[in-house]
């Protein structure tokens, strides 16, 4: 493996800050942010970790942003009040995550479910697979048809949670069981429009980061584009799989359109903490971040497959995997990376411009606005093509 400073850099990458503004996607300036009273921090879109007391909401929170062991976890106390963390100064996952505690009573007069669930993105709900989860699907039943009523365009998702500990055969049993029996609850009451997404989740393994990607890809409204500019940069550049990573959770908020293979995707996570880590001990310290516009990592395993990082802004890393024949013309990869990272420069900026005009802060999870004028911008960009010579 080879991490590398130093790489000359490319005018006009990046404008006159060095990276991407804070706010490329979602609202404005978020410094001085208090998490209690602040009325800008109450404008970010949310995402809400609901779930029975014990279910390991707050477990996947910590292991998910704050990188904690999932050992750890094992010593955190039970959530008694609503915990409101703001990602928005470490993390390009730009939202609040908050997390309730089971024993909330939404039938509470001082529960306003009107100013919870107003600015809501999407509303995680997580059921522990190894406990007796009946309870877990009235509680879900009852808070998904009172979210809707309130915001119909949340995103509804469920994590069915501890799977570590089931057979594969006991998780597809359980996961069909919990999808059948929550539609039908829904269905009873008139709520067949309502779609809930289920995933099967432990922190144990990747499989949380996975999940906790799809459901932050769905916020974003630059998503359509991403994903074509990364399936552009792939066909021309002979790589086999890219995700566009936040190097903080690890969570990639874009990929290609091909399936998504769970041992690249864990290849690429564990390559981010390898280059974290070594970064920390031997990068430079003076501008008192390991991960800064000049990381760069390769690493060739001993199957002909290399990993290849490069930094796209302060929190997004690209991450490629190829073949070694492929690589030998990384002057085409780095080349074409150049103009991706341009491109995606571009997307964000429209999405900035358009909420400066005068957007509320929650039109950014809808608009279309930012993905169409980007798109523009993309078909003039001007690739090379791993069969032939630059343009």
């Amino acid at each position: 493996m080879s991490i590398q400073y130093g790489e000359p850099d490319i005018a006009g990458s990046y404008g006159v800050v060095g990276s991407f503004p804070k706010d490329f996607g979602y609202g404005g300036d978020e410094a001085g942010i208090d998490d209690d009273s602040s009325a800008s921090a109450d404008t970010q879109p949310r995402i809400l970790l609901m779930g029975l007391r014990r279910s390991g909401k707050s477990s996947i929170q910590k292991v998910v942003f704050h990188k904690m062991s999932p050992n750890e976890t094992l010593f955190l106390e039970s959530t008694n009040k609503i915990h409101k963390d703001d990602l928005s100064g470490s993390s390009f996952v730009n939202f609040q995550i908050w997390d309730f505690p089971g024993q909330v009573d939404f039938f509470d007069p001082t529960f306003d479910d009107e100013m919870i669930f107003t600015g809501t993105g999407a509303l995680i709900f997580v059921i522990d697979a190894q406990d007796d989860y009946v309870e877990a699907l009235r509680r879900l039943h009852g808070t998904v048809s009172r979210a809707y009523r309130v915001n119909p365009h949340i995103n509804f998702e469920v994590f069915i949670h501890k799977v570590d500990g089931l057979s594969d055969d006991h998780k597809i049993e359980t996961q069909r069981d919990v999808y059948q029996r929550a539609n039908d609850d829904l269905a009873d009451v008139g709520l067949e429009k309502l779609h809930l997404s289920f995933y099967l989740t432990s922190i144990y393994d990747h499989s949380i980061f996975e999940a906790f990607s799809k459901v932050v890809q769905k916020l974003l409204p630059q998503l359509p584009t991403l994903e074509n500019l990364l399936n552009i940069f792939i066909s021309h550049s002979g790589v086999e799989k890219a995700f566009l990573f936040d190097m903080v959770s690890k969570i990639y908020i874009a990929t290609d359109s091909s399936a998504v293979d769970m041992q690249s995707y864990e290849l690429c996570c564990d390559m981010i903490d390898v280059v974290i880590d070594i970064s920390c001990i031997y990068g430079p310290i003076e501008d008192g971040g390991a991960y800064d516009k000049e990381s760069l990592a390769i690493i060739k395993l001993n199957n002909t497959t290399v990993l290849y990082l490069k930094e796209v802004t302060r929190f997004l890393a690209l991450v490629c995997v190829l073949r070694e024949e492929s690589f030998e013309r990384k002057g085409l990869i780095d080349y074409n990376f150049h103009c991706f990272r341009k491109a995606v420069h571009e997307v964000f900026e429209v999405g900035c411009r358009t909420q400066r005009t005068g957007s509320r802060p929650d039109d950014s999870l809808t608009s279309s606005t930012s993905t169409s004028s980007s798109t523009r911008a993309l078909n003039h960009r001007n690739y090379a093509s791993h069969n032939g010579s630059m343009m």
